[in-house]
């Protein structure tokens, strides 16, 4: 039988939540030291429950320091014999740096771009806060307790408290990258009552990275192109009819051909808006009424004779005021404007 002098856990690793003493062969009896470290709670247990909580510090074991224990064994007068108990060592250091991800997409509602399924990856920091209660829900009586263990475990709880905080943030999937503080914050506060159910603190919360589906990506990219070139289409354009016409005036024949085909769109516009003014009795000066030079009265297109005092009509008059030439049908001379 081997008699524990001094119970400790020298802790070398940097994953270990849990640490099982081995009392297969040892016993604990009175005047046994216990030392706790920084960074640990140690925890006894007999039969199968949890007992007596030793934060850090040097305790010298007796019936006084184990209360709780000496109760369940039914000690009146204190140790009357070596016993075994089980010794339990929880590290309380925070584990950071714990990876979290979202295996499956999650399906969210964006209120641009309606359902959509995004990944999201990231970070989070937790310790553990009450030792009776993680030993008690989560690590039971193995020997040893790493975070590899519970990682699983604690990413769906993550992954559904992403789901909601999400939800609840009514973000479009645009402004997360802006957000993702805000959204770190938000999931940690959510999540706080589940760790705490577990002995454990979330103690932070990052969002690294948001991922869309590649379809959806690909149509931003496009969109984000479109908008930048809106404000220079104007420019693109002008430039383009301007080089056109500096080719068309290199080669003659080509001007027309452009023409008939109705090369760019602005151009045609254009040209097509000249060659209708051109067209116009007004823009052109040219008119279907005519009018007698001597008695002004209206003829016919083809007369050659006034009908009203048998004046001889003209395709061009003369002003009677200053002799300038003007065409038929006008009503003033456009040299002194007087009324003809």
């Amino acid at each position: 039988m081997g008699l524990l002098k001094n119970i400790e856990w020298k802790d070398n690793s940097s994953n270990t939540i849990v640490h099982k003493l081995d009392m297969k062969n040892d016993y604990i009896s009175k005047g046994s030291v216990l030392t706790v470290r920084d960074g640990q709670v140690a925890v006894f247990a007999t039969e199968g429950k949890m007992a007596d909580v030793f934060l850090p510090g040097r305790y010298k074991l007796d019936t006084n320091s184990i209360p709780i224990i000496t109760k369940l064994m039914s000690w009146k007068y204190g140790f009357q014999n070596p016993f075994r108990s089980d010794v339990y060592f929880v590290s309380t250091k925070q584990f950071t740096n714990q990876k979290w991800g979202t295996p499956n997409p999650i399906t969210l509602r964006d209120k641009e771009y309606g359902a959509v399924r995004v990944r999201g990856f990231g970070t989070y920091s937790f310790r553990v806060q009450d030792a009776y209660v993680f030993l008690t829900e989560l690590s039971g009586s193995k020997y040893s307790f790493t975070t590899d263990e519970i990682t699983d475990y604690l990413r769906s709880i993550v992954v559904s408290g992403i789901t909601d905080a999400i939800g609840e943030s009514k973000l479009s999937v645009l402004d997360f990258a802006a957000n993702l503080d805000e959204l770190g914050q938000t999931v940690q506060q959510m999540l706080a009552k589940t760790f705490k159910a577990l002995g454990l603190e979330l103690t932070r919360f990052n969002f690294e990275n948001f991922s869309l589906p590649e379809e959806l990506e690909k149509a931003l990219d496009k969109n984000a192109a479109a908008m930048m070139r809106r404000g220079t289409t104007d420019i693109e354009l002008r430039l383009a009819q301007a080089e056109a016409l500096k080719e068309a005036a290199k080669n003659p024949g080509m001007a027309g051909s452009m023409m008939g085909a109705g090369i760019g769109m602005g151009m045609g516009a254009n040209m097509g808006r000249m060659f209708g003014q051109m067209s116009n009795p007004v823009y052109s000066g040219v008119t279907n009424q005519r009018f007698c030079p001597e008695c002004g009265a209206e003829v016919s297109a083809k007369a050659k004779f006034c009908a009203m005092c048998g004046a001889k009509i003209t395709a061009t008059n003369t002003c009677k005021k200053c002799g300038a030439t003007v065409k038929s049908g006008a009503k003033f001379c456009p040299e002194c404007g007087n009324k003809l």
